[in-house]
């Protein structure tokens, strides 16, 4: 670093002595959080800095998806797209290393109505932090996958924008994250060089002609950044594009891409380059015929999910064998039904609830999706009523109507309760519930 920064490193580290900004940035899908009086963070309409970290877990708003915790850095992603990419049409996106899920999250704020995000992470212990965190979100366009990036072969030339975040050294994380100094090495260095070079080649393939590839990742040096870079204009034959960050925002161009510094901006060490692939092979895939082993919904059922749904007629709806049914946009129909076709066990679809006998019980994915009806049965809840719900115990609501309710606080969906009048059974899944202490909330 000192190399590379020169007179500039004292500067470099005094900053590395300091905190680590907190940043924000909120869910435009979901309006409850206010944010007058924040700072916001200069490259991103939606975020914010925090002036101190408060305890989120304690925030029933940052549980119900109305903003997620991103460092400020990688916001930089949404300026990137913005001047690369128009959205005067829907897009196909891939994020393909996506967990835990910040920048799926940004993409899907982002994309222009209709289009597709398929969020991918290869470690199957990531992904259901993944899963959870898009379920937050609840943009009705967004799907998950678990695949290395070599099981992509059959969607060549398939997605218009490839986002890919690298695993890295980790660098820049080092004020964030102590963990990361014990784990860097000059091997672990060349060793990451080398995977994100199989991951872009992997990646580079699956963008169509004109499209675009992000290549990001959370370090300093050369070899993971300005070498992988150049290596992606030069054997992979990407175009770089040049990238117009105004002067006071405090990016500092690379020779193919652009860094953050700590003591330069208020966030971590982040790099980002953007290419366009001009030339490439057209995606030549057929959809499937049907997905795996669901089946469409019998005509009963499909009435009965009807009340659960704001617009029905946009969605298509799919049963599991044992009853649980999931849902998408029906533009999306046919772009699912490819790479159902294309990847060995398909994609993860949002569930809207299961079918036990006559009785529709509704999934927490509904509860979070902007997709749910207006006209469901809610119940507002307090601060500590949401954490205790939130801590998956029973409430009593003498006033509130039987039957299922959607447990809200300000305005946003927490999750199921089922009213029976002498108790409530909450339905919120296990894997979601908080397990900190409130008792001194």
């Amino acid at each position: 670093m000192k190399a590379q920064l020169g007179a500039d490193f004292p500067a470099f580290a005094d900053a590395l002595a300091h905190e680590s900004p907190v940043s924000i940035r909120l869910n435009p899908a979901k309006a409850a959080y206010d944010p007058s009086g924040l700072s916001r963070v200069p490259w991103h309409p939606d975020g914010f800095y925090l002036p101190r970290r408060p305890v989120f877990t304690l925030d029933p708003v940052f549980h119900a998806g109305g903003y997620y915790v991103q460092e400020a850095s990688s916001m930089i992603i949404h300026e990137a797209l913005s001047q690369c990419v128009s959205r005067k049409h829907p897009l196909r996106i891939l994020d393909l290393c996506a967990a835990p899920g910040g920048k799926s999250t940004l993409l899907a704020s982002w994309m222009p109505e209709g289009s597709l995000l398929l969020a991918n992470e290869v470690i199957r212990s990531r992904v259901t932090v993944l899963k959870e965190n898009l379920e937050r979100w609840g943009h009705a366009g967004t799907f998950t996958s678990s695949y290395d990036p070599d099981s992509f072969q059959k969607l060549t030339g398939f997605f218009d924008v490839v986002l890919v975040d690298a695993p890295c050294s980790g660098e820049g994380l080092f004020r964030k994250d102590p963990d990361a100094i014990q784990e860097w090495s000059a091997e672990h260095v060349q060793l990451c060089a080398a995977r994100q070079q199989r991951i872009l080649a992997a990646a580079n393939a699956l963008v169509a002609p004109g499209g675009v590839l992000l290549y990001s990742t959370c370090t300093y040096n050369e070899f993971e950044n300005d070498q992988n870079a150049e290596w992606l204009a030069t054997a992979q034959g990407l175009t770089h594009l040049l990238l117009d960050f105004p002067k006071e925002w405090g990016l500092t161009a690379r020779a193919k891409g652009y860094q953050c510094y700590p003591h330069r901006l208020s966030g971590e060490g982040f790099y980002l380059a953007a290419f366009r692939k001009k030339e490439g092979i057209t995606f030549q895939g057929k959809p499937s015929r049907y997905m795996g082993k669901l089946y469409d919904v019998p005509k009963k059922n499909a009435a009965a999910i009807q009340d659960w749904v704001q617009n029905p007629k946009d969605f298509f709806y799919l049963q599991r064998p044992d009853g649980t049914v999931l849902f998408a946009p029906k533009n999306l129909h046919e772009e699912l039904m490819m790479l159902d076709a294309a990847l060995p066990q398909g994609v993860w679809l949002r569930e809207a609830g299961e079918f036990k006998g006559k009785d529709f019980i509704p999934a927490q994915g509904l509860a979070m999706s902007t997709a749910l009806h207006t006209a469901v049965p809610t119940v507002e809840l307090n601060r500590v009523n949401s954490l205790q719900f939130l801590k998956k115990e029973s409430l009593l609501l003498p006033d509130a109507p039987k039957g299922w309710l959607l447990a809200q606080h300000k305005g946003l969906g927490l999750g199921w309760m089922k009213n029976l009048g002498n108790r409530t059974n909450n339905y919120l899944p296990k894997d979601w519930r908080i397990r900190m202490d409130i008792r001194e909330i």
